[in-house]
């Protein structure tokens, strides 16, 4: 675990945006590939990237996916696609051909299907490899229950290791399409971006290895944190 504490808001977002441009630099020539988390602390990067960092990511060979997505209209407002191309996507050069979105059209379950396959499509195997991972950077919010993407403490997608992507509920039994822990878990990077005093307490937790559904991704992963979050 790799803990990084930024004294606002602010400061944690350009220290994770410029992050994310150095790693894009590591993969000179071949494709970069994101997974997105929604939330207001990486909209904050988002905006970074498209307007302030726009130089050092290179755009044509980023693609973008998503780490779970409210079951919504794409122009709904609680939708994360939305959020990020209001952010990011409609003001950077972004080649639509690489914005990978969760579909949120038919039923629940066909749309984590679709989305599935469009993911084993990238990544270009039926099966994924510890040896080489499907995403270079994975960032990850962190709800104060201590769920990341939408895997719900007490939700049976916890559990799931065959399928790359489900359909489930959020506490408030809103339909909700979520990777895996073992697509989650897929990364070169994994980040949690984490802000407000109200994260301190479920990051004290995680930090102790209470058994949450964002610990079993927290170990490895890079923390970009608020001093307000901060618990230590």
């Amino acid at each position: 675990m790799k803990i990084a504490v930024h004294s606002t808001p602010e400061e944690l977002a350009r220290a994770a945006a410029a992050w994310l441009c150095a790693r894009a630099a590591d993969v000179a020539g071949g494709r970069f590939a994101v997974c997105l988390s929604g939330g207001s602390t990486p909209k904050r990067v988002y905006e970074l990237l498209a307007r302030e960092e726009s130089g050092r990511l290179p755009w044509e060979r980023t693609h973008w996916f998503f780490g779970d997505e409210r079951f919504v209209p794409h122009d709904h407002p609680d939708s994360n696609y939305r959020m990020v191309r209001q952010a990011m996507f409609d003001a950077a050069p972004v080649p639509p051909a690489n914005v990978h979105a969760i579909p949120t059209t038919g039923t629940p379950s066909a749309a984590a299907a679709a989305y599935a396959g469009e993911l084993r499509d990238f990544y270009g195997a039926a099966a994924l490899d510890s040896s080489r991972p499907l995403f270079d950077v994975m960032l990850l919010g962190l709800g104060e229950d201590g769920h990341t993407a939408s895997l719900f403490p007490g939700r049976p997608a916890l559990a799931e290791q065959t399928r790359w992507v489900v359909d489930t509920l959020s506490p408030k039994n809103e339909p909700r399409i979520s990777l895996t822990y073992p697509v989650l878990a897929s990364a070169r990077n994994s980040v949690f971006l984490v802000a407000g005093r109200a994260k301190r307490d479920i990051v004290s937790r995680i930090w102790a290895g209470e058994d949450l559904p964002a610990a079993r991704l927290a170990g490895a992963a890079h923390w970009f944190i608020d001093a307000t979050a901060n618990p230590r």
